[in-house]
């Protein structure tokens, strides 16, 4: 039996060969980003998730932050492998930083007492399901995506550049942009030692 959301979610694939040749407007590429995150549930439809998309100039502005933190711990002699990594999130077309609301956790905690501990679980589960949302809408409009985790490091220097509300706890960001390298064939466990059925 075929499936169409599965089909979806193997076009899904993380890409570092990135290019800048989209052919899809920004506002195109805005609608179905926000769409994605929309229609993502959330516990108690808290809706915690908050997602900022980085167009032009301020798309390398991101990578240029990530190089200088990065610059910072990583020896000189060992920075090569890093600077192409980077190179590459540069080379790609936008940039999304997504982000947890923690005002609206620490409310729901407030209000919910007996699941307070919960909700932070919850959250990071809310930001999951929104990041592989747009990961695989953007698939699906043959664009190249891969997920980055460069916080907490990143994290004060991002608020700064774009006024960013304290509350935002950044989770991940995703460079996205054309396919210039199609990814190799994904290797996947044996089933028998990751599922078990009951009859």
């Amino acid at each position: 039996m075929r499936n169409n959301y599965i089909e979806m979610m193997e076009k899904r694939r993380s890409i570092y060969a990135l290019g800048n040749t989209i052919e899809h407007t920004e506002k195109a590429l805005q609608e179905t980003i926000m769409a994605a995150v929309k229609h993502s549930p959330s516990a108690f439809n808290s809706q915690t998730s908050r997602v900022v998309i980085l167009f032009n100039e301020h798309h390398p502005k991101l990578w240029d932050i990530v190089e200088e933190k990065l610059r910072a711990i990583v020896p000189a002699e060992h920075f090569t492998s890093t600077e192409e990594k980077l190179a590459s999130f540069r080379a790609g077309f936008a940039s999304i930083l997504f982000f947890e609301d923690q005002n609206i956790v620490k409310q729901l905690q407030d209000q919910f007492s007996l699941y307070a501990e919960q909700f932070p679980t919850w959250s990071e589960q809310a930001t999951g399901i929104a990041q592989h949302s747009v990961w695989t809408a953007l698939a699906q409009e043959g664009i190249g995506a891969s997920l980055q985790h460069y916080n907490p490091l990143i994290d004060q220097a991002v608020r700064d550049e774009w006024q960013l509300p304290d509350a935002w706890k950044l989770t991940a960001q995703m460079p996205f942009g054309s396919i210039e390298v199609a990814p190799g064939e994904k290797e996947f466990m044996a089933d028998e030692d990751r599922f078990k059925v009951f009859h």
